[in-house]
């Protein structure tokens, strides 16, 4: 009892020190959703071999999607326009970032890893969308065909009511309140169970594993790197649940460059997602994706290393200290808050996991989501469900 007592305390203080910034992330991703229609993202996305991938690599970076939200997206903006580069740079930038897991850096890490984290995300993005586009013989020049339904309550499809006039539909309360329930409806829930599993996990870590097994194996260097790119690759994790987990490695010798390629290959690579991409972009851009998101992460986490020594900055002194800004019963009350709106969400993992146990039948279709956007809520077994937006 005393170890587990000691996994749940250690969960329980990575919790309350990230749960204000979680929810600030939260509230960005809803404002996001009702200001910044995906739709208008989605017009930029066809035109040129370079252009539209910095635009999608740049866009995606705030975007809260996971590695399993993100493939219907991705392939939605694929069908509306978006060239074969731009999908691939929306498919890495958006899951290796996000406002939520900038958020969450900050709290958990320091902020040389929270600014490395996204800057690497953009430039892994980047060169594999232009290595995409430069292996194709022809790029459409067609414009794309966003969806133009009202994001607040799908009210209208904006063709018979122009975005101009819908715009005096809503008021910026119904707004500002139809974000705020999509960020702790829809975002939430597509995250949570991950979440709470990645701060189980990061306890785990915390109370079990001595440091010197990670400081020997995992200390820094080439080796370890690979290391973390072959745990991060098969494992599917979101960005916001891998952030507790590199902060439990960091406090445990593990460096922040081989931190930070966990922290990237994790959230963008899966067994699941890769067999989706094939048969979505190709094998060839499948590779192209795999290969480019290997090399980048490697070669930023060797950086990131070396700025770490030259700036004489230790990773393992600065975790954490975030915390320090914000009081004690507002980390309460975040934590507290979090609990409440993540009751229904885990649940839901929860039933679907006893339904299973019980048929004992074998999971679900991974095929991604015909629908505008897909259902991760109902926990790490079934990520490629459709959901009702």
């Amino acid at each position: 009892m005393n170890i587990l007592g000691s996994i749940m305390y250690e969960a329980w203080r990575m919790l309350l020190e990230s749960s204000v910034y979680i929810l600030f992330g939260l509230v960005v991703s809803g404002l996001l959703r009702v200001f910044l229609n995906p739709s208008t993202v989605a017009k930029h996305l066809g035109r040129g071999r370079f252009r539209s991938v910095f635009k999608a690599g740049l866009l995606g970076i705030p975007v809260p999607l996971c590695s399993c939200g993100v493939l219907p997206a991705a392939v939605s903006l694929k069908k509306q326009g978006a060239n074969t580069g731009a999908t691939t740079a929306f498919l890495i930038s958006t899951p290796e970032s996000g406002v939520d897991s900038i958020a969450i850096s900050y709290a958990l890490l320091d902020p040389i890893l929270t600014i490395a984290r996204p800057v690497a995300a953009f430039f892994t993005a980047v060169a594999a969308g232009i290595m995409e586009n430069l292996f194709q013989k022809e790029i459409s020049g067609r414009e794309a065909s966003p969806d133009l339904s009202c994001p607040v309550d799908a009210c209208c499809d904006g063709l018979d009511c122009p975005p101009d006039e819908h715009a005096h539909h809503h008021t910026f309360f119904a707004k500002l309140t139809a974000g705020m329930r999509y960020a702790g409806t829809e975002v939430w829930a597509d995250i949570a169970s991950w979440f709470f599993l990645g701060l189980l996990f990061a306890g785990l870590i915390t109370a079990m594993i001595p440091g010197s097994i990670m400081t020997h194996y995992l200390g820094g260097g080439f080796s370890s790197m690979l290391l973390m790119l072959a745990v991060g690759i098969p494992l599917y994790i979101c960005a916001t649940a891998s952030t507790p987990v590199a902060a439990a490695l960091i406090l445990k010798g593990v460096s922040p460059g081989a931190a930070l390629v966990f922290l990237l290959a994790g959230p963008a690579t899966n067994v699941t997602s890769l067999s989706v991409l094939i048969g979505t972009l190709g094998k060839r851009a499948t590779a192209i994706y795999l290969g480019t998101i290997t090399v980048f992460t490697l070669l930023f986490g060797l950086v990131l290393d070396k700025v770490y020594i030259l700036s004489g900055v230790s990773a393992v002194a600065a975790v954490g200290q975030a915390r320090e800004i914000i009081p004690l019963w507002m980390q309460w009350a975040g934590a507290l808050l979090l609990l409440l709106i993540s009751v229904k969400p885990l649940s839901r993992t929860v039933a679907s996991w006893i339904r299973r146990a019980r048929s004992g039948k074998e999971a679900d279709s991974l095929t991604p989501c015909t629908g505008s956007t897909c259902d991760c809520s109902s926990g790490p077994d079934r990520p490629f469900q459709e959901r009702k937006t």
